[in-house]
């Protein structure tokens, strides 16, 4: 089994996605961005999602992926390129490496900038919480001793929760939208809360 097919066999996950082709820039941008963002992944373009191999023009198709992360991710997102071969059929690999400029961001359909991340085998977007932990992230901000008032208030507060949404949250809490914001961020970024993303949208819990 070639080294193609072994990626095949996986299926579509985290850090893989199938295209059968490249149609349409500014969605291709969203994938791109989301593996920045989360860990890194593999497109494998010549390949439906059942992984049948239909094979491509890879010229044409990294003409289209350079042009998505070039004019339609913002900073630009970078990736490497392959071109396979398989039955007399190409498949052009697009690797996109782990970033640490994220996030980066696309347009969604109505053209606003978004972050993206991924989950599972979904490119999902990311709320604004998301992107303000990983602006903590990068500065490195240690976990206290002891919690204060108002990190106990909110960990009470979310205590035997299924996981909850933003809104739900500020309701239940009491405390003023901005210091929810502000709490959330420093517990994610401790380790103490996680977020749960779905298609459902963006939800937190305790670990």
């Amino acid at each position: 089994m070639s080294l193609l097919q072994d990626y095949i066999s996986e299926g579509e996950h985290l850090s893989q996605d199938f295209k059968f082709r490249i149609d349409d820039q500014r969605k291709i941008a969203r994938t791109l961005c989301a593996f920045a963002n989360t860990a890194g992944g593999r497109l494998l373009i010549g390949v439906k999602d059942n992984g049948k191999v239909v094979g491509v023009d890879p010229q044409e198709e990294f003409y289209m992926i350079d042009g998505a992360a070039s004019l339609f991710c913002t900073p630009q997102v970078k990736f490497t390129s392959r071109i396979w071969q398989e039955d007399h059929k190409l498949v052009l690999e697009i690797t996109v490496p782990f970033s640490l400029d994220r996030p980066h961001r696309s347009p969604d359909e109505m053209g606003k900038l978004r972050q993206y991340i991924r989950v599972g085998d979904e490119t999902l977007v990311a709320g604004k919480i998301q992107e303000r932990v990983w602006a903590l992230q990068r500065s490195h901000v240690s976990r206290p001793e002891k919690f204060g008032e108002s990190e106990m208030g909110l960990l009470q507060t979310l205590q035997g929760l299924q996981p909850v949404s933003l809104s739900k949250l500020y309701k239940l809490s009491g405390l003023p939208l901005k210091e929810v914001d502000r709490l959330l961020v420093l517990l994610i970024c401790w380790n103490v809360v996680e977020i749960v993303h779905s298609k459902e949208g963006t939800k937190f819990r305790l670990r």
